[in-house]
């Protein structure tokens, strides 16, 4: 028979979180690949050695109570019952480290990381600070440091907050399916429309069967929230994504705050950040936005935009292609050398070690800039001659690196504090056809950062992406089986 404080201990990880219940229905996950050599590596569990702080009866009972309010408040539970009391002061303040660790850090081991989620927590070690809190009464001001401080985080939790609270309160009723449903309509359906649009959007009125001018703009809110073209009329695409249940809405914004916990605890102010579910590029600076600009992202099957950190150093002008391996043999080689020839491709070497280099020009599927980046899986923002892709709302196309609408002036904001590197001295080399790097200025390099964000928090309310890449599926998995792992060795102490 266990113990009552082996028991204990389980139970009590189990209210903290850390052997939660899963954030999506499950499906099968890929076996990890292995960490990028590099990467910051995940803090192990402090050893049992390790001198624990004595509690407070008073202390006791206020952390109890702190931990029973944020680890659902901070989505690492779905149940909002309070945790069970612990048999003992080092049950709980263990309970409280493990906590930490995972509002902090994330709750995935350095091995539940695939290869392409390239954004790892940094070690992290919360005994030294909860210590200190301890011995200066200042439990609260502790946890209230512990997650990501960030408003991006802030707003999926109050967004967390808000759904959950329309998911407990019965969701929305699912749309049916049928003809489009347009501007002028009347009658079952446009009131079943309202009535779904008011759960979300306050300023729609749930009673009403008329598709009028206010009803056709809460529509273009909608769509625009869910990344659809903002037509106004409910087609298929739409009717699907108002049709994602309330609680599966509850459970991506759960998946993308903990890839918030990933972060660094201070982003550089100067920053360029690329949401890859959305397929939009950000600058940063002084920590606020001054543009964005479309992008074209990895298409999912084995193109996926990676998740990663670095820094942009050059600009390159005029770049060739060096074509990968891969996309070489699969899908250029078999077109024949009348194709390669008229799309300016070159043949380097000969045999299994051939290889491609689409020439600089206006063929070029880099376009004219390329933006450099130190990165294990040789992906880059660059240009592109071909714009229709931007015209579109599902944006995912490319086969990992990261295309730009506007890289012309981003290239120029890159450089313009280079006296050499003019707009105009920029367009007289473009225009002179050589390929030339622009290095920049060590004090002019730039932080980069490509994000997976399926649900984010906007002026508009929280913003969903249908998981293109099934990384929130994923995530959740390895979640609960990690989390499962930890409920064994916990009962097996």
């Amino acid at each position: 028979m266990k113990s009552k404080k082996a028991l204990g201990r389980a139970a009590f990880l189990m209210g903290v979180g850390l052997v939660a219940a899963p954030l999506i229905a499950q499906q099968a996950a890929p076996t990890p690949s292995p960490t990028p050599t590099g990467t910051p590596q995940t803090v192990q569990s402090v050893p049992q050695s390790v001198p624990l702080p004595q509690l407070s009866q008073g202390q006791a009972s206020q952390l109890l109570t702190l931990l029973s309010e944020a680890r659902y408040a901070h989505g690492l539970v779905h149940d909002a019952t309070p945790v069970t009391d612990p048999a003992s002061n080092e049950e709980l303040v263990r309970a409280a480290l493990d906590y930490a660790r995972a509002v902090h850090g994330g709750r995935l081991a350095p091995e539940d990381f695939q290869s392409d989620w390239a954004l790892r927590p940094a070690p992290y070690d919360p005994v030294p600070a909860f210590a200190d809190a301890v011995k200066r009464n200042r439990l609260k001001q502790w946890m209230d440091a512990l997650p990501p401080p960030y408003a991006g985080y802030d707003g999926l939790k109050a967004g967390l907050d808000t759904y959950r609270r329309i998911e407990d309160a019965g969701g929305w009723k699912q749309l049916a399916a049928g003809p489009d449903i347009a501007p002028g309509a009347t009658g079952a359906r446009v009131l079943a429309l309202r009535q779904r649009l008011a759960v979300e959007d306050s300023q729609v009125a749930a009673t009403g069967d008329s598709y009028n001018a206010e009803l056709t703009e809460a529509v273009k809110r909608a769509q625009r929230r869910y990344g659809l073209n903002p037509t106004g009329t409910v087609a298929a695409q739409t009717r699907t994504a108002l049709n994602v249940p309330a609680g599966q809405r509850v459970r991506q914004i759960m998946a993308n705050m903990e890839r918030w916990r990933w972060l660094p605890q201070e982003l550089p102010r100067n920053r360029i950040q690329v949401n890859i579910a959305a397929a939009v590029l950000t600058v940063f600076e002084g920590d606020q936005p001054i543009t964005s600009m479309r992008a074209v992202t990895g298409a999912p099957g084995g193109r996926e935009t990676p998740m990663l950190q670095s820094k942009i150093h050059s600009v390159v002008l005029n770049p060739p292609w060096n074509v990968p391996t891969g996309i070489a043999n699969k899908e250029l080689f078999p077109k024949g050398p009348a194709y390669l020839a008229r799309n300016g491709f070159k043949v380097i070497g000969s045999g299994a070690g051939r290889r491609l280099q689409q020439q600089a020009g206006p063929q070029s599927a880099l376009g004219r800039y390329k933006f450099d980046f130190e990165n294990p899986f040789a992906v880059y923002l660059h240009d592109t001659p071909s714009h229709a892709t931007f015209s579109r709302f599902d944006r995912l196309a490319s086969h990992g690196c990261v295309r730009l609408e506007k890289p012309a002036a981003l290239a120029r904001l890159l450089l313009r504090n280079d006296p050499k590197w003019t707009p105009e001295a920029i367009q007289s080399t473009i225009d002179g056809g050589k390929t030339t790097r622009a290095q920049l200025r060590p004090e002019d390099e730039v932080a980069v950062y490509l994000l997976y964000w399926s649900a984010y928090a906007s002026s508009n309310g929280i913003n969903f992406r249908n998981d293109p890449y099934s990384w929130d599926k994923t995530l959740a998995t390895r979640i609960e089986r990690r989390s499962a792992i930890q409920a064994g060795a916990v009962k097996g102490r």
